[in-house]
C-alpha cells in the first residue's frame, strides 16, 4: 500500500543513523515483495530513491499547491499509483495541461494526509531523506538474504538499482547472475570526489596520478556493437540520434565491438569550449539542426572486442583506450608525481578554457555507479555574495526548518534584486537552525510553502559556473550553488550585481 512506503518514507527521514535507515528500508522491502510483485519492489526502491520509474511526469509546484482534502482511510497502491503517473504523462495535445493538473487532484483526492505529503515530496523533487543509492543497496541486502556486494555489483553492472532490487527479492542471488555488462545496456558511470587542490589529490591517490583535462562538457557513454552505435546520457537517457557526429566518430574506431566513456562538447573554432549550455542544447533537441556541432573525446574504456576491462587498473585500460583512439579524440593527460607539475597541467587546462582536472589513481578499477576514492577532481571555487529574497519550508528531516533559500543579486538599475535560483546544499544542522529563526523575523508573506523575506541577509556561495537560463528573471542560474557562510558583515548594497554574475558567462 502507499501508506507504508510513505510511513516508511518518514521514518527514513527522521533516522539518523545508517544503520536505522537501512533496517527501515529492509523491513519494508521484505513485505512489499512477499506477493511476488517484482514491479511493486521497483517502484517502492525508485520513489524512496526519490525518482520515478517514468522520470517526469509534467507535474511541477504549481500543480501541486492547491489540493484537495485528503481521504480519511489509506486505499490507494504502489502499483495503482504508479500506473496513474504513467496515465498522467502519457496526456497531451491542446488542454493536456488542465487534463494533467485534473488527474492529480484526482489522485490526490484519494490520498490520506501523509500520503498526499508523500506524494507532493516526491513529485516536486523535495523527498530528502537520505535513501541514497549505498544505503539503498544495503538495504537490499538486507531484505533478500544476499551479500551487499553481489547487490552492489549488479546494480553497477545494470545500471537500473530499483530492477535488481526486484530480481534480488523475487528470484534471489541466482536472478542476480542476468546482470553482467553487455554492450548495448547502459552502466551507472564512475563518479569522482572532491580534492582540494592538486597536491591534495597526489597525497590521497598515493603520490603518483594519471591527470585529465576536465572538459565542461555532456558526459556521454558509446556502445557500439559492429556497426549499431549507442549514445546514453549520464543518466542513461538514450540520444543517439542527437548526436551523429559521437556515432561518426565511434565507427571510424578499428574495433568492432565496445563500450566507452566519453565528453561531447561544443567548442568553438580556436579550440575553446563554448559556454556549457551550448552542449546542452543539442541534447534537447530531438534533430540537430541549426545547432553547434560537437566533439568527442573518449577517456575510458570498459570493454573491447569481447573482453571486458572494468576490473583492470586504469593504467591498463588507457594503454587499451591508446591503442584504439586517435590522439586528437582523447582528453589531454600527464602522469606525475611532482606537485608542481601537476599545478602547471591545471593551469594550462583553465586556460584552454577548461573547468578543472581530474585526478585518477594509476591502480584504479572502474567503479561503474560509484563515487571511488580512485578518482578525484580539482576545479577552482568561484564565489559570489548575494541578498535571501525568499525561504522554502523543509521536508524530511528538515520538516519545521527554514531551507532552500532564493538567491538574488542586485540590479544597480532598478536598485532591487534579480533572482538566480535556489539552493539548500551546504547547509549545517547549526546553519539550518539559525537561519530559521532570521528568516522568521524577516518574513513579509508565506503562501504554506515559500517565506518571502526582506532583502537584507547576505550569504556567501560557491559555485561552479553560471549559464543561461530562460527559468530566472535575470536570464542566468548558478551551476551548483552551494551556501558557504552568512555575511553579517555585509548590507545587501554590498552584495555582486547582476552584472558581475554575467561576467562569469564569457
Amino acid at each position: 500500500m502507499l501508506a507504508d512506503v510513505a510511513a516508511a518514507s518518514s521514518d527514513i527521514a527522521g533516522a539518523s543513523a545508517r544503520l536505522a535507515k537501512i533496517d527501515r528500508i529492509a523491513t519494508l522491502l521484505a513485505a512489499t515483495a512477499e506477493d511476488g510483485d517484482a514491479r511493486c519492489v521497483a517502484v517502492t526502491v525508485s520513489w524512496l530513491s526519490g525518482e520515478l520509474p517514468q522520470r517526469q511526469i509534467g507535474v511541477g509546484w504549481a500543480a501541486l499547491r492547491a489540493l484537495p482534502a485528503p481521504a480519511e482511510g489509506p486505499t490507494l497502491t504502489i502499483t495503482g499509483v504508479d500506473a496513474a503517473f504513467t496515465e498522467i504523462k502519457g496526456i497531451a495535445g491542446k488542454g493536456s495541461q488542465a487534463l494533467r493538473a485534473d488527474a492529480v487532484r484526482s489522485l490526490f483526492a484519494a490520498a490520506t494526509g501523509a500520503e498526499q505529503t508523500f506524494l507532493r515530496r516526491l513529485l516536486g523533487g523535495e523527498l530528502r531523506q537520505g535513501a541514497l543509492a549505498g544505503v539503498m543497496a544495503d538495504a537490499v541486502a538486507k531484505a533478500s538474504d544476499i551479500p551487499a556486494a553481489d547487490v552492489r555489483r549488479a546494480a553497477m553492472l545494470a545500471g537500473d538499482l530499483p530492477a535488481v532490487a526486484a530480481a534480488a527479492l523475487i528470484g534471489g542471488r541466482s536472478a542476480l547472475a542476468e546482470f553482467q555488462l553487455q554492450v548495448g545496456r547502459p552502466v551507472g558511470p564512475m563518479l569522482a570526489q572532491t580534492a582540494t587542490d592538486v597536491a591534495d589529490a597526489l597525497e590521497r591517490l598515493g603520490g603518483t596520478a594519471i591527470l585529465e583535462a576536465k572538459l565542461d562538457g555532456a558526459r556521454v557513454q558509446i556502445h557500439r556493437k559492429g556497426t549499431e552505435v549507442s549514445v546514453y546520457t549520464r543518466s542513461l537517457d538514450d540520444v543517439t540520434h542527437r548526436l551523429p557526429e559521437v556515432v561518426e566518430a565511434t565507427l571510424a574506431l578499428s574495433a568492432t565491438e565496445l563500450i566507452a566513456d566519453a565528453e561531447a562538447i561544443a567548442l568553438r573554432p580556436d579550440g575553446r569550449p563554448h559556454p556549457f549550455q551550448v552542449t546542452a542544447a543539442r541534447f534537447g533537441r530531438k534533430t540537430p539542426h541549426d545547432l553547434e556541432p560537437l566533439s568527442v573525446f573518449i577517456f575510458d574504456l570498459l570493454h573491447i572486442d569481447g573482453r571486458d576491462l572494468l576490473d583492470l587498473p586504469t593504467e591498463q585500460r588507457m594503454a587499451s583506450l591508446d591503442a584504439l583512439v586517435p590522439q586528437d579524440r582523447r582528453v589531454d593527460r600527464i602522469v606525475t608525481a611532482d606537485a608542481d607539475v601537476a599545478r602547471q597541467f591545471l593551469d594550462r587546462t583553465l586556460a584552454a578554457g577548461h573547468e578543472g582536472v581530474m585526478a585518477k589513481s594509476p591502480t584504479a578499477p572502474y567503479e561503474a555507479g560509484r563515487r571511488g576514492a580512485g578518482w578525484l577532481k580539482v576545479k577552482p571555487v568561484h564565489t559570489l555574495d548575494l541578498v535571501v529574497l525568499a525561504v522554502e519550508r523543509g521536508s524530511g528531516r528538515r520538516t519545521g526548518k527554514l531551507s532552500n533559500i532564493h538567491l538574488g543579486a542586485r540590479d544597480p538599475d532598478t536598485g532591487g534584486y534579480v533572482m538566480l535560483g535556489k539552493t539548500f546544499k551546504g547547509m549545517t544542522d547549526a546553519m539550518l537552525a539559525w537561519q530559521t529563526e532570521r528568516f522568521t523575523q524577516l518574513q513579509v508573506d508565506d503562501n504554506g510553502w515559500v517565506v518571502t523575506v526582506r532583502p537584507e541577509q547576505v550569504v556567501e556561495i560557491a559555485f561552479d559556473g553560471v549559464q543561461r537560463s530562460s527559468r530566472y528573471p535575470g536570464g542566468v542560474a548558478l551551476r551548483f550553488a552551494r551556501v558557504l557562510r552568512y555575511r553579517d558583515d555585509k548590507t545587501p548594497d554590498q552584495a555582486d550585481t547582476i552584472d558581475a554574475v554575467r561576467a562569469y558567462l564569457t
